[in-house]
């Protein structure tokens, strides 16, 4: 919402009308036109750059640089609006043919970690597509928005008359909307968005980042479990696996909740969970032969909370058998 909704009410967009940034509500300019008329000296002119140029984009670049070396792609799994139609497309296209992508091998397990049933549909197949079509739409519109006067843009469109290079940029930004949210969603989030690539390098130059840890001690667990966080991760990564192999992971934490879900039932705690500092190098350092460090104490403490039929919140195993 606030990506189509900002450009309309004036919170941040660039009109290429007026050459310059628009940030609520107010021109955002460099503060050289002065400077062109001779209003203000090269001094004051130098100074302006730097505090309404270089500065900015140094606070907003080292905020997102700090931001992705201590927790990741935060931005992606919790701010990328791209990322929200990723989800959504996800769960309509398992729900018409049982995959998440076209590019699954195999089916998903029907048996969610809920216990919820999830059984393909081909009827699914024209929400699904008409979905495509409206958010591919809907986001070569407000793209455009974000470049000319959103009032012009809604108007000319409800009007029918769009200007022919705002129709060509229309339908061009359609087609290729359609086309990747069709076939390559998560795919361009892997290895197509810079932005995305970028958080990534930054996460994994450091080994005490916040990354999914697993509770290794526990690992017999999973014998009983469909693989629910594989099945979960919309990156189709493998949250058990070491780090260097979560490396677009966007931190959306569903591999966590399916985890939780799936032991809720046994009464168990979560075999995943957010990790950081001493116990992310488990994660970083499990390859290339090195040491396994013990994991046991990262996951003292995590509880879950079953609804029993006498209302009792169940806790640990180690804490009910002290009970």
């Amino acid at each position: 919402m606030l990506f189509v909704l900002a450009p309309p009410l004036d919170l941040f967009r660039l009109d290429l009308n007026q050459g310059h940034f628009i940030l609520f509500g107010l021109d955002w300019t460099l503060g050289l036109d002065a400077f062109q008329r001779g209003e203000v000296g090269p001094g004051t002119a130098a100074l302006n750059l730097l505090l309404r140029g270089f500065l900015p984009l140094l606070l907003l670049g080292g905020g997102l640089l700090w931001i992705a070396w201590r927790y990741g792609r935060l931005y992606c799994g919790w701010l990328c609006p791209h990322f929200s139609v990723v989800e959504m497309i996800n769960s309509m296209m398992r729900r018409a043919s049982g995959k998440p992508t076209l590019w699954e091998k195999q089916p998903l397990p029907e048996r969610q970690p809920t216990g919820e049933r999830i059984i393909p549909d081909r009827r699914y197949w024209l929400p699904t597509l008409i979905l495509v079509l409206v958010f591919a739409f809907l986001w070569a519109v407000v793209l455009l928005t974000y470049l000319l006067p959103p009032e012009q843009i809604y108007g000319n469109l409800i009007r029918g008359e769009l200007t022919r290079n705002q129709a060509v940029f229309i339908g061009v930004a359609t087609l290729a909307f359609t086309v990747e949210f069709l076939l390559a969603r998560h795919l361009f989030c892997r290895f197509g968005c810079a932005i995305g690539l970028f958080q990534s390098l930054v996460w994994m130059a450091n080994k005490r980042a916040m990354v999914v840890g697993f509770n290794a001690s526990r690992a017999s667990a999973c014998a009983s479990c469909n693989a629910a966080c594989d099945n979960a991760c919309p990156m189709r990564l493998k949250p058990r696996s070491i780090k260097r192999k979560m490396f677009t992971c966007t931190q959306c934490a569903q591999c966590i909740s399916a985890c939780t879900d799936v032991q809720a039932a046994h009464s168990a705690p979560s075999l995943l969970k957010w990790v950081e500092d001493e116990c992310a190098l488990q994660v970083s350092d499990r390859e290339h032969g090195r040491r396994h460090r013990d994991t046991t104490k990262c996951f003292r403490g995590v509880t879950v909370h079953i609804a029993a039929p006498d209302n009792v919140q169940y806790q640990t195993a180690q804490q009910r058998n002290t009970q």
